[in-house]
């Protein structure tokens, strides 16, 4: 497949790759230890959990539409 029929170029799949991590960790944060029937766990409503994590994931899913939008500046140089 030759390079100038790709949609995205090399700075969009970077800015791709970096939003999913960004995702990925906001995930993680949400992460832990639930609350069970036979105890009650109130880490469940954490501050990190709660407000932290959300938006963390908000800023990695914005930051994906971003690089999905982004222009390329490759492909500027290869019409010159």
């Amino acid at each position: 497949m030759d390079k100038k029929n790709l949609a995205f170029g090399r700075t969009n799949f970077i800015l791709l790759a970096i939003g999913m991590a960004i995702v990925v960790v906001g995930f993680l944060l949400m992460g832990g230890d639930s609350t069970t029937t036979e105890a009650y766990n109130p880490d469940i409503f954490s501050a990190r959990r709660i407000k932290v994590a959300p938006v963390v994931c908000l800023l990695g899913f914005v930051s994906m539409i971003y690089a999905v939008a982004h222009k390329n500046n490759d492909d500027k140089e290869a019409a010159a």
